[in-house]
């Protein structure tokens, strides 16, 4: 169980919005609009846009800006925003920031990846990053996921950028992800600064025993997970661990290159909450097998169904 104390805004359950599209691609923004009521009746202490969950990759700039508004319609001030800012250059992030940061409360931000940046690119990227948002105090918080960037980040860098000034957060999905928690957590010569995990929660009550403060896992299983870190964070480990490894399954299902977005997606149809379970390409649809497979899943666990 964690003690740490933060200054950032976001620590808690944080999950990351899926973007429901309609049978044609097209944003389906009533679906969004039920999705963001579910995490606020969930209890979760924020909601992320433009994650690595939310097919962010496959969203115009059009798209983002719906996307954002609909979801601050609903939140109306009650949790805090996170914005994902996936950019390939310091220009390129600074103009994504610039479109969310009325809204958001913190930009969750991917180093550049398209070409590999120097640890002192590095620096100077997410300086510039900080810059940008402290117009509107919004926070800073970097997202360290070598898997998807190809860009690695020593705990000692981590550490460096945690005393700019706006960097308030990091994200840690460097797998084995516990280990990296620990690491960055002797690092760090801002106590305050809050670290986070992603990968779906898989190793959340790891990370938080090594003093993480946070989780950001997809969204459709976060009435389950949050009794589970509740109940970590009132010293009731055991029923902890029994409720985490009840969710076991549908985490690690929900893992898997290429089609996690479609099983997030067909969990929420399945649970009533979102109409449609499209993805766009490169994403995938799962396969009659493979929904047989998440059905098998979904039947061993305690989820209720909003329809």
């Amino acid at each position: 169980m964690s003690s740490v104390r933060s200054d950032s805004t976001i620590q808690g359950l944080v999950p990351i919005l899926a973007t429901p599209f309609q049978p044609d691609g097209q944003l389906d923004l009533p679906s969004l609009r039920r999705l963001v009521e579910f995490q606020l009746e969930s209890g979760v202490d924020g909601v992320a846009v433009f994650g690595m969950a939310s097919e962010a990759f496959a969203l115009t700039r059009e798209d983002r800006q719906a996307v954002l508004a609909t979801v601050s319609d609903v939140v109306d001030g009650h949790i805090p925003i996170v914005a994902g800012i996936n950019a390939t250059s310091t220009h390129t992030a600074v103009e994504l920031i610039r479109d969310v940061q009325e809204e958001a409360a913190c930009l969750m931000v991917l180093p550049p990846f398209m070409v590999k940046p120097t640890s002192t690119q590095l620096s100077e990227f997410y300086g510039e990053v900080a810059r940008a948002a402290a117009d509107s105090d919004t926070e800073v918080m970097v997202q360290d996921a070598p898997g998807a960037t190809g860009v690695s980040m020593t705990p000692q860098l981590i550490g460096d950028l945690a005393t700019l000034d706006n960097v308030t957060s990091v994200k840690v999905e460097s797998p084995p992800t516990a280990p990296k928690v620990t690491a960055v957590r002797a690092a760090l010569r801002e106590p305050a600064f809050a670290i986070l995990g992603g990968h779906n929660a898989q190793f959340v009550l790891d990370e938080y025993s090594r003093g993480a403060i946070g989780t950001m896992p997809a969204c459709e299983f976060v009435d389950v997970l949050g009794p589970v870190l509740t109940a970590w964070q009132t010293g009731q480990t055991e029923e902890a661990w029994a409720g985490f490894a009840r969710l076991m399954p549908l985490i690690v299902f929900g893992l898997q290159q290429g089609i996690a977005w479609a099983v997030h997606k067909e969990v929420l149809v399945a649970r009533g909450i979102i109409e449609h379970a499209t993805v766009r390409s490169p994403a995938q649809n799962l396969d009659a097998a493979g929904r047989a497979s998440l059905e098998a899943v979904l039947a061993n666990l305690p989820l209720t169904s909003r329809s």
